[in-house]
């Protein structure tokens, strides 16, 4: 159940290394924790036939364990991104022990034959993270993650061919708060894309996001959130846009999608949860999270417009949403430390960017 006698902890130092690393140990305690728990698992797989029951090691040998295959994606993410904090000995090698034994050529075939054979399977969600794996490994400066890449790079031709398809077909957006949200996925799309190179699939996502969200206005925020939401799907939209306007057009943008917003506004007031064993509720763990990183893009993003007060508001709104999200990352409660980590390190990254572009007097 909620812890009701503890208040949230601070979250850490956020000058732009030394907070992360202040984390990293114990967040790559989360991803080998998860990287060994075969079951529970949910499978999200749909069988054809009573002789259909095959195991989840067995549809997916590489992304098997940490409840499901997007979380177990995204941990895999985590994991990568943590090489670089300075772990220490142990942990280091456990971590790359771990991720090695996954990302090999022959699993990472058979994930890339599903992907193929299920074409509307985890879309855009698991895409997103899976696309971002890649992109974290191609970038490492680790020779040992940049292998990963390399065998990624299949799958990846999947994921960006069914991108392509899925986005020629599609009409209209989807803009609820959990993972089929169109917003989010279209972000770490275009994200990961870029960083891969990959201009066709970017340009895709990039023509998406200015059809689907371009004439945003008057979002109704008081409306959010429902009960289930681990995304804003205001500032999804919001983050997704700062990434394909100018600078100024996307300021102008904003103002008009959130008019009249302030520090008393819902969408950026923290939330609490009251059942932290229900895997839906403790979804509201992760939306203070993902708004903290939003809002701290958002309010860089601003910023480098000159439009000082909305991004002021962004900017005040980020520790406390932080601070709320931040208290169930390292649980014993696994439907929160399954997935929670890897919005927990994008909030801290992105917060402790914002600190660092702190021109204020």
């Amino acid at each position: 159940m909620t812890r009701t006698d503890q208040a949230p902890p601070e979250p850490p130092p956020l000058d732009a290394a030394a907070g992360r690393a202040s984390v990293a140990p114990g967040y790559a305690d989360v991803v080998l924790d998860n990287l060994s728990r075969r079951f529970p698992y949910a499978a999200h797989h749909a069988t054809s036939s009573p002789a259909d029951q095959r195991l989840p090691r067995a549809l997916h040998p590489a992304f098997h364990t940490a409840y499901d295959w997007h979380s177990c994606v995204h941990m895999h993410a985590l994991g990568v991104s943590l090489l670089e904090f300075g772990l220490d000995r142990g942990r280091d090698a456990a971590l790359r022990r771990a991720l090695a034994r996954n990302l090999t050529a022959g699993k990472l075939l058979v994930e890339a034959r599903y992907l193929r054979d299920n074409p509307g399977w985890e879309r855009p969600y698991g895409w997103a993270w899976l696309a971002g794996l890649a992109a974290a490994c191609a970038s490492s400066p680790d020779d040992e993650a940049r292998q990963w890449g390399l065998v990624l790079e299949p799958v990846v031709d999947v994921v960006g061919g069914l991108v392509l398809d899925w986005l020629a077909r599609a009409r209209w957006p989807v803009r609820h708060g959990v993972h089929t949200n169109s917003a989010f996925g279209l972000g770490l799309l275009l994200d990961a894309f870029v960083s891969l190179g990959l201009s066709e699939e970017a340009d895709a996502c990039a023509a998406a996001a200015h059809a689907w969200f371009g004439t945003d206005r008057d979002w109704p925020q008081r409306w959010e959130l429902s009960g289930q939401d681990f995304l804003s799907a205001g500032l999804s939209s919001a983050d997704l846009m700062r990434r394909v306007l100018a600078p100024t057009e996307f300021a102008d943008w904003f103002s008009a999608l959130l008019p009249g917003l302030s520090g008393e506004s819902r969408i950026l007031l923290p939330v609490g949860v009251s059942d932290e064993t229900d895997g839906s509720m403790v979804h509201l763990h992760g939306l203070n999270l993902s708004r903290a990183g939003q809002a701290a893009r958002i309010a860089a993003a601003l910023e480098g417009a000159g439009a000082g007060a909305a991004a002021s508001t962004l900017r005040e709104a980020v520790r406390p949403l932080l601070a709320a999200g931040l208290s169930a990352v390292v649980s014993n409660e696994f439907m929160s430390s399954h997935w929670l980590a890897t919005f927990a390190w994008d909030a801290i990254c992105s917060a402790a960017m914002l600190e660092a572009t702190d021109t204020r007097t």
